[in-house]
């Protein structure tokens, strides 16, 4: 979980804050300076922070960072004790092509050793991170009193007296002189090195060299003796996997307190005896094994390493660097599971063998991993096979101290029908530079080519110049072994450069005591000797070579004379052998052979052979080879079994032996300690482990044990128990009628451990995405029968193999089809339905032959005009299913026509013939509108946006006007090919009206009027006065706001507020007359507010005076006479009925009430007062209420209530009205007419009559009752016409009488009815 920045305490500016804040950098601490960051703005932050560097003493140490943050931070360094002014020793530098700010401190001694910190700083924070730099000390430059102080007085007399024989490279040596390191490099270099090192040194007398090394290896044997009782196992310096280069030995001490001196072309050099420090060197030793470590290799750590104990060399080894680099190097590779990822590079020199590294671990080739080089060994290529989830990481390639790195990704396969099951292999690769490898290959090689040469030359030009001169060599390189002045011949083109796999070269060397004996091979494998000018001198064209003979085996000693004739004489420690007791010695043309049948300790010593005074000497070493415990043997021959993901361990226990070597195969490929295998060799026993077994695992395993005199190999074998491989394909179709199909396949190559119990089958039907299981057949038949097939209809099966450890992958089949192919009949051509600019509308109808199965879907193609091809539109995996189709990728005004196929289980059938052409257009087509607003109010200063939708083809004209006329200038229209949108910007009370839009083209003329109210939010009403003529009733009134005549939609709200309560409760809602009556209570005081409100909301309140204890009341007069008085309070004679007209006709309601005073009546519709509505045309003649609808809409429906209230009361009514269609309405049309015409009759014979009074209230119950009566009869015929309005009758809406037609003179709720009848017309309200 995110936890909040905390503040932390800070030194920042007055008024800033400390924020911490975490950076996805880990290490970086950041300060944020401000609470908030603004819009843009960020922190500073490192991107690359600088990397903790160890280097040794004189070297060039550089720290490198990249920051980012808004605005751009500035960087400053410094370190913890000790400043960084001196221009000399540091130098800042900011690269603005890579963005990086670097610290570099040339030449850097161990007084800069300390932790460096590097500040990024902006005006919104500041972030910092630390490194380490560690100086190491070498050579003498030391501080030497604190070395003395270390060392015992006599170890130090005994350092400073030490000197080694090889030169340091700053003293030169004299001409002629041969350099001591040739003979260090010599006494431990292998026989067949011996060429390559004198042309190296430019020695050409061969013999003379070899009589030099062998006295040199007799003094040296001499000295070893006083402080080593046996050296083994010499392993010449090399580059390892981790990137450090080492030497190892065996060395038995008489002394295990001897000092250990390491000397590095002729200088001491200081090193570590703990391996875990990031020292430069290390000396590690266990048992009497030796091993000496180099870390961060460099060029100048090129040179010869020599190991010395007390005052004698030991081991001596040549450390050379080859000058080679990358022209191209690996890249970043991207690939998906089971694929296989490339990586190649190409070098500047050749090289046989470059390391490959991945995820630090040293590869070699093999299963996993395929390694090839190209023929001039400039182009190196790594496979890495099957690709999988473990293997993504980064992988490197190692030339010299050169190497370079890339990413592996593996990225996983997200088909979601493979979830859970194991992905197959595929067989394409992913990777590589992307460049012509070969083409730069060739290149690097001519130049190569063109430099030797040069070279070549150069050295000619040379030689030529010194014998010019008279130049002559030196005597100790020309005089000849014996006087005879024999040379050696070397080859004059060899080079001393090395191309093993670390590319570094050593030379390979014998244990010490070896003798002269030369063991080098030419191309007819001997040494060639020029014996021109010896006067028949004899010589030795192949010597001795010490050599190591398993006890009762038989051994051959083999040496070879220039002259067949000479006799030898062979002698062992000094005494003459003759052939007798198994040895035999023979000659065959200059080729002496000391044979042993059967060799045992006895034969164990030093042999020489004599031949007129040239001799060879030869040592002999018997011994016996490694074995093996044979209870342990048996043990260890037992197979072992595991399942997957399981740990394999194996383990062989053996006597003791000295100079073993150890090594563990799986099948023919060496097993190392790395990734997931384990291997520990001890003195007596060996122990091998594999973790997280996979069935790749399996095989078999293979202990060596080694040493000088043979090999013992033991064998087990690893069993891992998985689930079995793929059967082996492929798939054979034995039969496939119109019945059966049968199938036949092979066991897979793995049984994954345990035997095959039994095979699955399952099918797919093509076209069809599920799978279907058939059943089981057992192990020992590989074949199926289906025998529920459709004839003509394709199948895929699917075989799985199964045993006790579960299912395998399938082996998937083709399409199988079930007997013949029967394709369906072609069907006849398509017709173009209908066609539009973007879409062309076609049907078809089935095929008369559909090939006897079931016809699955269809295929549409289709063909543009003055055009050749038929593009088909899906494919056949997917058929258009129904038997229409709506072709839209189409271009306007483009032709096209269209054929169709049918497609069975057999496929694609013949295509009908061609439909007709058409064009994609859309067709004439008359304006329309599409759900157009006919209402919308906007807010008085804010722009009003009228968009309306509308279809025509073609694009029509559009014009706005407004009442009329056409709208003014200052409006905005904007026309698109389906919509206008007028828009009136800053909108005044005075842009309300009826605004008309009239779209016309070609195909005819449309128009729609939308009514725009602009308003505001309403003023406040006016003062309120309250009266009481009820007791227990208040009438409330108030002045209108004087926004009602400019807002027909304007109402008002009643808010009360008594002393018991203390609340505000609205006690009215929507009345749209100024006045209220409201009940009140004795003893309690009220308060009212009224409120406007419209379309926009409500406006301030309007207070009322305090009402209540001592406010006015209804006097009461007790001392004057009772009266008799007609007032009552409302009631109601004739109730409201039921009405159920139809859309869009007349609706006439009526009620008789009576009341004294008259009441007061209010229609509502579903809660809201519709007094001032006019939409509803209200009148009230003498109690008779009557409430009229032109034109019933939808809207009008619901429930109708009519409230009649006095000063005594209030009484009330409801009925709810219908809305239905019936369109049959002719057959009652003269009926309806009648009623409209004798209605308007006595309607104004009513108007007449209003303005007189009448005389009593017994007179006015009278008129009203008998009104009642007739408006009931007449209500009457109205219900056998169900109110319904005969054809030709034509009534304005008040919305349609908004646009322009006129009103009636007079009563203002009297719209004009027209008749088409000629000669007709009437008004009513």
């Amino acid at each position: 979980m995110l936890k909040n920045p905390s503040k932390v305490m800070d030194k920042t500016a007055e008024g800033q804050v400390g924020i911490r804040k975490k950076s996805k950098v880990p290490g970086v601490m950041i300060i944020q300076s401000v609470e908030e960051l603004p819009e843009g703005k960020s922190h500073p932050d490192f991107s690359r922070k600088p990397i903790a560097l160890t280097i040794q003493e004189g070297k060039l140490a550089v720290f490198k960072a990249k920051v980012i943050g808004e605005p751009k931070p500035s960087v400053t360094w410094a370190r913890n004790n000790g400043d960084i002014s001196d221009p000399q020793k540091y130098q800042t530098k900011f690269d603005p092509v890579s963005q990086e700010h670097t610290i570099e401190m040339p030449n850097v001694s161990p007084d800069q050793a300390d932790t460096y910190k590097c500040f990024a700083i902006n005006d919104f924070g500041r972030a910092s991170v630390t490194v380490v730099l560690n100086v190491i000390e070498v050579g003498f430059n030391k501080d030497k009193e604190q070395k003395a102080a270390q060392m015992e007085p006599g170890d130090l007399r005994m350092a400073l007296k030490r000197k080694s024989k090889v030169r340091p490279k700053t003293e030169q040596k004299k001409d002629g002189e041969i350099d001591p390191k040739f003979w260090e490099i010599l006494l431990c270099a292998d026989k067949k090195d011996y060429e390559h090192i004198c042309a190296e040194y430019g020695v050409t007398d061969f013999r003379w060299m070899l009589k030099k090394l062998n006295e040199l290896k007799k003094e040296r044997e001499e000295e070893q003796v006083q402080f080593v009782k046996n050296i083994s196992n010499l392993k010449h310096i090399a580059v390892k996997g981790d990137g450090t280069a080492s030497f190892e030995l065996d060395m038995d001490l008489l002394d295990i307190n001897s000092n250990i001196f390491i000397y590095k072309d002729g200088e001491m050099i200081q090193y570590s005896k703990e391996m875990e420090q990031e020292v430069k060197h290390s000396l590690k030793q266990v048992g009497k094994k030796f091993v000496f470590t180099i870390r961060d290799l460099l060029s100048d750590d090129a040179g010869l390493y020599q190991l010395d104990v007390e005052d004698v060399n030991v081991f001596s080894t040549d450390f050379k660097i080859p000058q080679v680099d990358f022209l191209v190097k690996i890249q970043e590779v991207k690939a998906k599971e089971r694929q296989d990822a490339v990586f190649e590079c190409v070098l500047s020199n050749p090289f046989s063998k470059i390391m490959w590294v991945g995820k630090s671990s040293l590869l070699e080739h093999g299963e996993k991993y395929d390694i090839t080089v190209s023929e001039d060994k400039l182009i190196h290529r790594l496979v890495v096979k099957d690709c999988m989830q473990v293997d993504k990481g980064i992988y490197a390639a190692v030339a010299g101290i050169k190497s370079c790195n890339a990413w592996l990704i593996v990225e996983a396969d997200k088909d979601p029908n493979l979830y859970g099951k194991k992905k197959a292999r595929k067989t394409t690769q992913a990777g590589g530079s992307g460049l012509d490898l070969a083409k730069i290959a060739a290149e690097q090689q001519a130049k190569l080519q063109t430099e030797r040469k040069e070279r070549i030359d150069v050295g000619k030009t040379a030689k030529d110049e010194k014998v010019a001169a008279g130049t002559e060599a030196s005597p100790s390189l020309m005089s000849g072994y014996n006087g005879s002045g024999a040379d050696l011949e070397f080859m004059s083109n060899s080079v001393y450069a090395s191309d093993s796999g670390s590319g570094f070269s050593s030379v390979s060397g014998s244990s010490v005591g070896d003798n002269c004996g030369l063991e080098d091979h030419t191309e007819d494998g001997w040494i060639g000797v020029d014996t021109k000018g010896t006067g028949g001198q004899v010589l030795l064209t192949s010597g001795l070579s010490d050599i190591y003979v398993a006890r009762g085996k038989p051994a051959e000693l083999v040496c070879k004379l220039n002259n067949s004739n000479t006799n030898g004489v062979w002698s062992k420690d000094g005494e003459k052998l003759s052939s007798k007791g198994g040895v035999t010695i023979s000659q065959n043309q200059g080729i002496h052979k000391l044979t042993f049948q059967r060799c045992n300790d006895s034969d164990a010593g030093q042999y020489e052979f004599d031949a007129s005074g040239c001799k060879t000497r030869v040592m002999l070493t018997v011994g016996d080879v490694p074995e093996f415990d044979p209870d342990e043997l048996y043990k260890f021959s037992k197979p072992v079994t595991v399942k997957v993901g399981q740990t394999a361990s194996f383990k062989l226990m053996f006597p003791p032996q000295d100079s073993l070597e150890i090594k563990w195969f799986k099948d023919v490929h060496e097993l190392t300690d790395c990734g997931g295998v384990k291997v520990v060799k001890e003195i007596n026993h060996s122990r091998l482990q594999i973790k997280d077994c996979l069935e790749s695992d399996a095989g078999e395993i293979k202990i060596q044990l080694k040493n000088l005199f043979g090999t013992v190999e033991a064998l087990s074998r690893l069993i891992v128990l998985g689930k079995p491989s793929i059967p082996k394909g492929p798939v054979e179709v034995i039969e496939s009628t119109d019945s059966v199909i049968e199938i036949k396949w092979n066991p897979p190559n793995d049984d994954g451990g345990s035997a095959v119990t039994n095979y699955i089958i399952e099918r797919q039907q093509a076209g069809q995405g599920s799978w279907t299981k058939l059943g089981d057949v057992s192990a020992d038949r590989v074949s199926f029968k289906d025998r529920n097939v459709s004839h003509g209809k394709r199948y895929m099966y699917r075989i799985y193999a199964e045993n006790t450890e579960g299912i395998g992958d399938p082996l998937e089949t083709e399409n199988i089809t079930a007997g013949t192919l029967i394709f369906p009949g072609p069907l006849a051509p398509p017709k173009v339905v209908s066609a539009f600019k973007n879409c062309i509308n076609i049907e078809w109808t089935p095929p008369e032959m559909d090939g006897g199965t079931k016809i699955l879907g269809y295929q549409i193609e289709k063909r543009k005009k003055d055009t050749k091809q038929w593009v088909a539109l899906n494919p056949v995996n997917e058929p258009i299913k129904a038997l229409k189709y709506s072709v839209k990728e189409v271009s306007e005004g483009s032709e096209y026509e269209f054929r169709v196929s049918a497609i069975n289980a057999s496929g694609v059938g013949e295509p009908s013939g061609s439909s007709l052409m058409a064009c994609a257009k859309n067709p004439n087509l008359k304006p329309y509108f599409k759900d157009p607003e006919d209402f919308i109010v906007v807010r008085a200063g804010n722009s009003a946006r009228i968009k309306i939708n509308y279809e025509a083809s073609p694009i029509p004209d559009i014009q706005w006007m407004k009442n009329n006329e056409p709208v003014p200038s200052c409006f905005n229209t904007v026309n698109t090919e389906k919509s206008s949108t007028l828009t009136i910007p800053n909108s005044k009370r005075t842009d309300s009206g009826v605004y008309t839009i009239v779209a016309k083209n070609s195909s005819g003329k449309a128009s729609f009027d939308i009514e725009v109210r602009v308003t505001d939010e309403p003023k406040r009403p006016g003062p309120v006065a309250l009266e009481q003529l009820v007791h227990g009733k208040v009438i409330i009134t108030w002045a209108p706001s004087p926004d009602q005549e400019l807002d027909d939609r304007l109402h008002y709200i009643v808010a009360k507020y008594d002393s018991d309560t203390r609340m505000w409760r609205t006690i009215a809602d929507r009345l749209f007359c100024t006045t209220y009556t409201t009940s009140v209570l004795s003893g309690r005081e009220y308060h009212f507010r009224v409120y406007a409100k419209n379309d926009m909301g409500l406006s301030e309140p309007s207070e009322s005076p305090t009402w209540g204890i001592n406010s006015c009341k209804a006097s009461v007069f007790t001392s004057l006479p009772t009266m008799i008085t007609f007032e009552r309070p409302p009631s109601i004679l004739v109730p409201l009925k039921v009405h159920t007209p139809p859309k869009g006709y007349q609706c006439y309601m009526t009620c008789a009430i009576r009341g004294c005073p008259a009441p007061y009546v209010s229609w509502y519709l579903n809660g809201i007062c519709i007094n001032s509505n006019k939409h509803y045309y209200i009148t009230n003649v003498h109690g008779v209420c009557s409430m009229h609808i032109l034109r019933v809409e939808p809207s009008d429906g619901g429930e109708y209530k009519v409230v009649a209230v006095n000063s005594y009361g209030k009484a009330e009514c409801s009925t709810r009205l219908k809305i239905k269609d019936d369109p049959n309405v002719h057959g009652k049309a003269r009926m309806a007419q009648k009623i409209l015409i004798a209605r308007a009759d006595r309607w104004l014979k009513r108007r007449a009559g209003q303005n007189r009074k009448a005389r009593t209230g017994h007179e006015e119950k009278t008129t009203t009752a008998k009104d009642a009566e007739r408006d009931s009869a007449e209500l009457g015929r109205e219900k056998e016409v169900d109110g319904k309005i005969p054809d030709g009758h034509i009534f304005r809406s008040r919305k349609e009488d908004m646009s322009g037609k006129k009103r009636t003179s007079g009563h203002p709720n009297i719209t004009r009815l027209t008749h088409k009848t000629p000669n007709t017309q009437l008004a009513f309200p």
